[in-house]
């Protein structure tokens, strides 16, 4: 009995030590990110698609460039610029382009996706009863 209860006080002791480690990163992100609501439904389609996996790749022929996501979804380079500059997404410039380079949500993308997918819960709607279902017993008549 003993050792679990030491087993269980290290075990939360470890977790007060993460918890207080990752304070201050979550505190930086929710500062940096911006307001959810601000965030437009193209790019919380566009930072969805490219949470699940993308590279940006150079046509070879027309040199357009676009992201491909891993679920096939194509993202246009300027909404790519537009995500980098507003620092959601990263690229990694260390592979060559027609080969394609790997694009990643920041910190603070994965906080504003977070924060523009966190919705409230909502009751689900009552469906109206069909007409006859359900009719009173005897009982229930008088």
């Amino acid at each position: 009995m003993d050792q679990l209860e030491e087993a269980a006080a290290a075990r939360d002791a470890a977790a007060r030590a993460v918890l207080a480690a990752l304070e201050p990163i979550e505190a930086a992100a929710a500062a940096s990110a911006p307001d959810a609501r601000q965030l437009s439904t193209d790019d919380q389609a566009a930072l969805l698609a490219i949470a699940g996996g993308a590279k940006l790749y150079e046509h070879l022929l027309t040199g357009r460039m676009s992201v491909t996501a891993a679920s096939g979804t194509r993202i246009p380079h300027a909404k790519l610029q537009q995500l980098e500059d507003a620092g959601l997404v990263v690229r990694d410039t260390g592979h060559p382009v027609h080969a394609g380079q790997p694009v990643a949500l920041t910190d603070a993308g994965r906080a504003a996706l977070f924060a523009a997918r966190r919705a409230p819960t909502v009751q689900a709607p009552k469906v109206p009863a069909r007409p006859g279902a359900n009719r009173p017993t005897p009982a229930q008549r008088r």
